[in-house]
């Protein structure tokens, strides 16, 4: 997922330079106030991988608060067959070799899902699952976070940054999206998720009706419609009005089965990506919501030469790249295309995006300076990218920079810059939130935030 900030140097003439530039760009679009800010969406997607590494279970949003604090948890992800076009249910390293794309197309964890064995420990209520249980892992905890908070939804989203390379051929057709939208219905609300038994221990999870009345609805991360994403997605010329028909039918299917039923994305930023993939125009009437990206506009892995914001409110002129844009853009594109302002959350990122070999301070603290590539994150895998609570070990004290009139945040420690999302910016974002009067927040993700710091700063939207 598909992952901000800077100085308060700038003099008010530049200031005003920044406030002149976005309707130059966009003419600002302001929503009619209500009467209270109380009730707006606190959504967060939890990462089906953070019980591996992090150690991050759904028990973890109880321990550390941030359950209590959110409206909607998105499951991420489900992921769309590579041959069948439908959602399902896998284990890559035990699936069918006779898949055409095994095992990378098909890859899923069935075992994270619903066969894991969580320990007292681990759990939401204190109590292991039972190793015989039909229903065990992330799905069994996500039905005890339910009943521990009757009030907290649960979405399943499909695809992200790596599962969404099948999204465009499942939208092709009339045919293929009725199916694409049925298999997914059928398995994550009806709940006939498969009979598993992946690592041979005699003692099958799964089965008709066994996820039953764990899932709210669903959250179509398509990254993204008409490209942009990663090389090998399926990409068809069609696909912005594709994608139009396939929310339709989202929204057709869902209705049918149960009325109020949660249907958001995770859509563009990007004024390229935005033209190119979505008719927000036609597809605000059937979206609950719009998670609307609201970082990874700069990052060391796909820009290793010069540092950047990531995830910063406001325009600014003095960003050397070739395409501007900040969320205060992507958030007017919306308004003018007609999407109501309650429709849109604003997105958050819980992570930070890292340079490294920034010798030059320049008179913003490394903000735009040359860099040798992607500071050292969390992981191998994944350089460049480091969970906030590990940020801010680094980000202390002078070398962190708080810049109001970008409203975003970066620190510079003398050898990396890292750009990322604090409590004092998301502060500020929330202001800005509720001046424009949007539907609410969203963060990528959990994991991220083992604390529950930010979290509990994000839901002070609703006070």
């Amino acid at each position: 997922m598909p992952f901000p900030a800077k100085k308060a140097l700038f003099a008010a003439a530049v200031a005003a330079a920044l406030v002149a530039a976005v309707p130059a760009v966009h003419d600002a679009v302001t929503s009619t106030p209500t009467a209270a800010t109380a009730g707006k969406r606190v959504v967060n997607y939890f990462p089906q991988w953070g019980v591996y590494e992090r150690k991050h279970t759904v028990g973890s949003l109880v321990k550390n608060g941030s359950a209590a604090d959110l409206t909607v948890v998105n499951y991420a992800f489900a992921n769309i067959h590579a041959t069948d076009l439908t959602c399902f249910e896998n284990t890559q390293s035990v699936g069918n070799p006779t898949d055409a794309d095994y095992p990378k197309d098909n890859a899923g964890d069935a075992w994270a899902d619903y066969q894991k064995v969580y320990t007292a420990a681990e759990s939401v209520d204190g109590q292991a699952d039972a190793a015989d249980a039909k229903l065990r892992g992330n799905f069994n905890q996500l039905k005890k976070l339910k009943a521990k908070y009757p009030n907290l939804k649960v979405v399943m989203s499909i695809g992200g940054w790596s599962f969404s390379k099948h999204f465009a051929k499942a939208a092709a057709t009339d045919a293929s999206r009725k199916k694409l939208v049925s298999s997914c219905i059928k398995m994550f609300i009806d709940g006939n998720i498969p009979s598993r038994d992946d690592w041979g221990t005699g003692k099958p999870a799964g089965g008709d009706g066994t996820a039953a009345g764990i899932f709210d609805g669903f959250d179509l991360d398509w990254e993204y419609p008409g490209g942009g994403g990663l090389e090998v997605n399926s990409v068809d010329p069609n696909d912005k009005a594709n994608f139009t028909a396939l929310v339709k039918e989202f929204r057709t299917q869902l209705d049918a089965k149960k009325s109020g039923m949660i249907l958001s994305a995770f859509t563009a930023a990007d004024p390229k990506k935005i033209d190119k993939g979505l008719e927000l125009d036609k597809l605000h009437q059937y979206f609950t919501y719009f998670n609307v990206q609201g970082y990874d506009f700069h990052g060391g892995s796909w820009e290793p030469n010069i540092t950047g914001n990531a995830s910063n409110i406001n325009l600014d002129p003095a960003d050397p790249s070739t395409d501007k844009f900040s969320v205060d853009i992507a958030n007017q594109i919306y308004l003018k295309a007609g999407v109501p302002a309650d429709k849109i959350l604003l997105g958050l990122p819980f992570y930070g995006r890292g340079w490294t070999g920034v010798t030059t301070a320049g008179d913003r603290k490394g903000l735009y300076q040359k860099a040798t590539g992607s500071a050292k994150g969390d992981f191998e895998v994944e350089p460049g990218v480091m969970a906030y609570n590990n940020v801010k070990k680094i980000c202390t004290g002078d070398k962190v920079v708080h810049d109001e009139a970008l409203i975003a945040t970066y620190c510079y420690t003398g050898t990396d810059f890292w750009s990322y999302d604090d409590a004092w910016v998301i502060g500020k974002k929330l202001e800005y939130a509720k001046k424009l009067n949007l539907g609410g927040a969203y963060a990528w993700n959990t994991a991220e935030d083992p604390e529950g710091e930010l979290n509990k700063e994000m839901a002070k939207i609703n006070k």
